[in-house]
């Protein structure tokens, strides 16, 4: 769903952007209140699933532009072919470790327009034609408007048969791959108290400006405390944090999806120790994307913006785990990239005939980003898988940059 990486060129940090014209759904400002003002006081995790997922206002349930460079983010994959690319030299590993089976079925979440189904399925094409011929693309959407333009997207690509453009329900052979998804999933929001922790709710604001307010309270599950103290985790006073209790059951549901083969989910997100550090991260992950920019007020734009925040990778594992996957490795993108050979693509692209100066140096400039630390190469990858060896390990799982220790 997103590349959220602000300290990429062309996304600006600015507590307060000046984006008045953008606006907010009236409606669903006035449906989020009629449901405080029924009930009392939601958590953050319903106002987001409201904000993000409404039908028909919801941020993801619109026909505007998300992704790319129109919209109000950049993933990888939009930013240069060459990461599917990359991605396609493990699906051609993957296809080969699974006995190359008749079918290989690639399950995208968050498919989006289909630039990561595109670029992959061109690089197939050219150096896997065995595997390009098999293959089959479903791509899961929340919005079905978005489903149809995938298809034909891909239809005009000359990819069209290799679209399964219905989800039948049935497991695959093959691959489920969530870039950026999981970092959309509905967060709850507590923040550490003296005498103990507290949950953010959302409530009404009273008089002008923005329409909704934040208020403690006990937290609302019991499985937020439990997630805290199974991770070995202590919220300083005053300290937020986020959790996903949504991740689950994602993680859940993906899994049974996958009869043999692997799930990869990129992400931009640390182990729980890092993330709840109490020092680095004392206001939480929790942000908000519109227009190349981020800012920190998720009240403002309801439905425009994009609301994200960094994924528990111990969290993951741990669920994976749970609904009885094996962890073949945890990794970062610049590791990931650099072990499927990224180096060596960029450099087959300088000397290919058809390639002008320009559209060479564009992918020289994504690759950088796509491997800077600071960047999207802090990325993590997490892969789990069923029915496939753990060793040797995968080519993505392989590299190891040096230790700047």
């Amino acid at each position: 769903m997103t590349h959220r990486d602000d300290t990429a060129p062309g996304i600006r940090r600015d507590p307060h952007p000046d984006l008045d014209a953008v606006g907010e759904s009236a409606e669903l400002v006035e449906r989020i209140r009629a449901e405080i003002e029924r009930t009392g006081p939601i958590t953050f995790a319903r106002f987001m699933e409201r904000a993000l997922y409404e039908p028909g206002l919801g941020y993801y349930r619109s026909a505007d532009a998300r992704p790319g460079r129109p919209g109000d983010f950049l993933t990888a994959p939009e930013a240069d072919p060459i990461f599917g690319a990359a991605l396609a030299a493990q699906l051609a590993e993957i296809w080969r470790r699974l006995d190359e089976p008749a079918t290989f079925t690639v399950r995208e979440p968050g498919a989006g327009a289909g630039a990561l189904a595109l670029a992959t399925l061109r690089a197939l094409a050219r150096s896997e034609p065995a595997l390009a011929g098999q293959i089959r693309w479903q791509p899961v959407e929340i919005e079905p408007t978005r489903t149809a333009a995938f298809g034909e997207a891909l239809v005009a690509a000359g990819f069209g048969s290799t679209v399964a453009l219905a989800d039948d329900g049935k497991p695959i052979t093959g691959a489920i791959v969530a870039n950026e998804v999981l970092d959309a999933l509905p967060i709850h929001r507590l923040v550490g108290r003296a005498g103990g922790v507290r949950e953010l709710l959302v409530t009404t604001a009273p008089g002008a400006g923005h329409a909704f307010a934040e208020i403690e309270a006990e937290p609302t599950d019991a499985r937020l405390l439990e997630r805290l103290a199974s991770e070995g985790i202590e919220l300083r006073d005053g300290q937020r944090a986020e959790i996903c209790l949504a991740v689950d059951d994602w993680v859940r549901a993906e899994a049974a999806r996958l009869e043999r083969g692997v799930l990869i989910a990129i992400d931009y997100g640390y182990p729980a120790t890092e993330l709840y550090d109490g020092v680095r991260r004392a206001d939480g992950t929790l942000r908000a994307y519109i227009r190349h920019r981020v800012h920190d007020d998720p009240f403002s734009h309801v439905g425009r913006q994009d609301l994200t925040a960094h994924v528990d990778v111990t969290a993951v594992e741990r669920a994976a785990a749970a609904a009885g996957l094996d962890h073949l490795g945890t990794t970062t993108q610049a590791e990931f990239l650099s072990g499927l050979g990224i180096g060596e693509l960029l450099v087959a692209l300088q000397t290919a005939p058809d390639t002008t100066m320009e559209s060479y140096l564009a992918a020289r400039s994504a690759v950088m980003r796509m491997l800077d630390p600071a960047a999207m190469g802090r990325f993590r990858v997490m892969i789990f898988g069923r029915g496939l060896a753990a060793e040797p390990a995968l080519a993505g799982l392989a590299f190891r940059l040096p230790s700047r220790s």
